[in-house]
């Protein structure tokens, strides 16, 4: 698997709470916060699910 770099571009204010739990799980929570991480399939139905508020860039 490839190794990404997932960055949150935008807020989490007044987001409903599936999304702010998806942010939350994937290790992020304040603006301009990255992780890196392998890019499975789950890994990438989160980003899918929150695409608007972060950016991915592969590694």
């Amino acid at each position: 698997m490839a190794k990404v770099r997932i960055t949150q571009r935008k807020s989490m204010i007044k987001r409903p709470e599936t999304q702010q739990l998806t942010i939350k799980s994937l290790g992020l929570g304040r603006l301009n916060k990255s992780v890196e991480v392998e890019y499975t399939p789950q890994i990438q139905g989160m980003v899918k699910k929150v695409s608007h508020l972060v950016s991915v860039t592969e590694i």
